[in-house]
C-alpha cells in the first residue's frame, strides 16, 4: 500500500471527524438556549377600596331578667309556654298561696282588733275632756286616756303594716315577668319546693334589639375613634353587619352601642357592643356571630392578586415586566386584604405589569413571554 495514500486517507478521516464534532457542538449550543418563560401578567388596578374589619363575637339579650321565687312554697302551676314571647306583667308561675292567705287573714284580724282599741281610746278622750274641764275627773286621768289613744293609733299603724306585708307576700306567689321578651325553659318542676335560695326558675330575654359583643384591638379602636375626635363617642355613623354561623348575612344593619372602659391586659383588646334590630326573633342570646364594619375607604389604592406577592423574611416582593419584556423583582409594602387582592401601599405605580402566576420561573432581568392572567374560578 502506498504510504502517501495511507496518510492522505488518515487526514481525510480526521477532517471528517472534526467536521462532525463541530456540527454536534453547534447543535448542542442551540439546545442549551431555553425559550423565554411564559408568565401570566396583570396590570396593577387602582380604585377606591373600603377597608373592612371582621370580629368574632356572640349575641346576648338587650335585657336578661332572671326569674326567681321571692317567697318559699310549693310550685303549683306554670302559666307560660317555654320559648314563647311574654309581656311585662304576665304570670309565669304560681306558688301555693294558702299559707300566705292565712297569714293575710291573721294580719287583717290584728288590724281590726287594733282599730277597735283605738276607737275605745278615742271615746275615752272625748268623754274625759269635758269632765276634766269641770274637775269631775283629774287631769291625770285625762292624760292617761290621751296616752292610751296614741298607743292605740300606733298599734293600728303597725297592724296595717302587717296587713300590707302579708298582702305583698301573697302577691309574690304569682311570679310575673318584669319585661317584654322571650321566656326560656323552666328550670324547676311542678311540685318542687322553691324559694329565694333555690335559684333561677327561668330567664326572660328582651331580644329586640339584640346585642352583639365582640373584642376589638387597640388599632381598630383608634381607627373608629378618629371618626369623631371631638366627641366622646366612637364609630359615629358606622354601620355594622352580622354574619351568622352558616355564613349567611343578616339582612338588617346594626349600630355601635358601647365599648368597655379599659383594655384587657391579657388580650390587648376592648370589649365592644353593637345593637341589631331583631323583630322576628331570629337571633337568640348565646348565638355565635361575626361582626363586620368598614373602618375607612382608601382612595386610589393599588390592588394586586394576593398570589402575586412573595414573602421573604418579613417583607414582600413582586415581579414586574417592563415594555421590553424583561422581568424585575421589586420590594413592596402590603396593606389590607380585599377579597383575593392585596392593597400595595408603596413600591408600585398604576399601569405596572406584574407577574400574577409563574413567579418561580423567572430571574431578575430575564426575558419572559407575558400572557394575560386568567383568574381561577372560586371553589364551589
Amino acid at each position: 500500500m502506498d504510504p502517501f495514500n495511507w496518510d492522505r486517507g488518515r487526514v481525510v478521516v480526521c477532517l471528517a471527524a472534526l467536521a462532525l464534532a463541530g456540527v454536534a457542538g453547534c447543535e448542542k449550543q442551540q439546545v442549551a438556549v431555553p425559550p423565554p418563560a411564559d408568565v401570566q401578567v396583570i396590570t396593577v388596578e387602582q380604585r377606591d377600596v373600603p377597608v373592612i374589619r371582621e370580629w368574632v363575637g356572640s349575641l346576648d339579650g338587650n335585657v336578661n331578667a332572671q326569674i326567681r321565687a321571692q317567697v318559699s312554697g310549693y310550685l303549683v302551676k306554670q302559666d307560660y309556654k317555654e320559648g314563647t314571647s311574654v309581656h311585662k306583667g304576665d304570670v309565669l308561675f304560681e306558688i301555693d298561696p294558702r299559707p300566705f292567705e292565712a297569714s293575710l287573714a291573721q294580719a287583717e284580724g290584728l288590724l281590726a282588733q287594733a282599730k277597735a282599741q283605738l276607737g275605745k281610746a278615742e271615746e275615752d278622750v272625748s268623754r274625759y275632756t269635758p269632765l276634766a274641764r269641770d274637775r269631775a275627773v283629774s287631769q291625770e286621768e285625762l292624760d292617761t286616756a290621751v296616752q292610751s289613744r296614741m298607743a292605740a293609733a300606733a298599734q293600728v299603724a303597725s297592724a296595717q303594716a302587717g296587713v300590707d306585708q302579708a298582702r305583698l307576700l301573697l302577691g309574690f306567689t304569682r311570679v310575673i315577668s318584669p319585661i317584654d321578651g322571650i321566656a326560656g325553659l323552666i328550670r324547676a318542676q311542678i311540685g318542687d319546693l322553691v324559694g329565694p335560695a333555690t335559684g333561677v326558675l327561668t330567664t326572660v330575654s328582651n331580644v329586640d334589639p339584640i346585642k352583639a359583643y365582640f373584642p376589638i384591638g387597640e388599632q381598630d379602636y383608634l381607627e373608629l375613634r378618629s371618626r369623631s375626635p371631638a366627641s366622646s363617642e366612637i364609630a359615629v355613623g358606622t354601620e355594622f353587619e352580622l354574619i351568622l354561623s352558616d355564613g349567611s348575612l343578616y339582612p338588617r344593619k346594626g349600630r355601635f352601642f358601647a365599648i368597655d372602659s379599659q383594655v384587657e391586659g391579657n388580650t390587648g383588646a376592648l370589649r365592644a357592643v353593637a345593637e341589631f334590630p331583631n323583630p322576628t326573633g331570629l337571633l337568640r342570646p348565646g348565638q355565635y356571630a361575626r361582626v363586620r364594619a368598614v373602618l375607612r375607604t382608601d382612595k386610589g389604592a393599588l390592588l394586586v392578586p394576593q398570589r402575586a406577592l412573595t414573602e421573604l423574611q418579613g417583607s414582600y416582593q413582586v415581579a414586574t415586566v417592563d415594555s421590553s419584556n424583561h422581568s424585575h423583582i421589586l420590594t413592596v409594602k402590603a396593606g389590607a386584604l380585599v377579597g383575593t387582592q392585596v392593597v400595595v401601599v408603596w413600591g408600585l405605580h398604576p399601569g405596572d405589569r406584574i407577574v400574577a402566576d409563574g413567579v418561580q420561573k423567572i430571574r431578575p432581568d430575564a426575558v419572559v413571554n407575558p400572557v394575560p392572567y386568567v383568574a381561577e374560578a372560586p371553589a364551589k
